[in-house]
């Protein structure tokens, strides 16, 4: 049996059964967050990622952790989020696109749904999005001449991009009071749609990532300034929403 699973759903009894032993009485929930989630995850590509929810009294026993990093990492599951009620309540106007992403595409393995009944504040979640927009547009720019025009980093540049910019998309969307449900592909199409953007370029963009297109030097050029004007062009429009 392969290290990494082929389902997430392999590990889900063995990794709670973990971390009831850890946490015991001071554990609240276990809950899958991310691809594996939200229908995207690709075997031996996407991380699995958990949020651990515990009271404080058992933020006094994260030692006991330790030992299960190492061991769970082997099959491609990140380090856990570990939080408790209160940091989730307090941080929501500080992190509300990572909260909005989770509460749209999560699933309990254990324990409560705290994450359905959190209240994402529109002005907080706007401005966060632009922050972040504003930010990717950079990163974008200067990851694009740091590639030396070379094909192989372009397309590493694009593909770590993609996960980003979907979360962002989600976000304004959900402002939008659109449906954001859906796999990466169709949060990409219809942020193109409602806010007026190519479709082509992200269409491109997609299959370029899922290894279904193959480009020559300058259709790379093309396409990563294409891709640059249109993110420029949506980080306007957060601007003015």
């Amino acid at each position: 049996m392969p290290k990494t699973p082929k389902n997430p759903e392999e590990i889900f009894q063995e990794f709670a059964t973990d971390y009831k032993n850890i946490f015991g009485d001071d554990l609240i929930a276990i809950i899958l967050y991310g691809s594996a989630a939200s229908g995207d995850y690709v075997f031996k590509q996407s991380d699995i990622n958990f949020l651990i929810v515990i009271n404080e009294q058992g933020m006094k026993y994260l030692r006991r952790a330790l030992p299960f990093i190492k061991k769970w990492k082997k099959k491609n599951v990140t380090t856990p989020l570990i939080l408790t009620p209160e940091y989730i309540q307090s941080a929501l106007d500080s992190f509300p696109i990572e909260f909005l992403t989770m509460k749209q595409n999560h699933r309990i393995i254990y324990g409560n749904d705290i994450l359905s009944g959190i209240d994402i504040q529109p002005e907080h979640l706007r401005l966060q999005c632009e922050r972040e927009m504003r930010g990717k547009l950079l990163y974008l720019r200067e990851g694009y001449l740091n590639t030396n025009g070379k094909p192989a980093q372009l397309r590493r540049l694009i593909s770590l991009s993609l996960p980003v910019f979907s979360s962002i998309f989600a976000a304004l969307l959900y402002l939008k009071k659109e449906d954001v449900s859906g796999s990466k592909h169709d949060i990409f199409m219809k942020t193109a749609a409602v806010f007026e953007l190519d479709s082509k370029v992200f269409k491109t963009i997609l299959e370029l990532n899922n290894k279904k297109l193959k480009l020559k030097k300058e259709q790379f050029y093309d396409l990563m300034e294409h891709y640059i004007e249109q993110i420029a062009l949506l980080t306007e429009i957060t601007d003015q929403l």
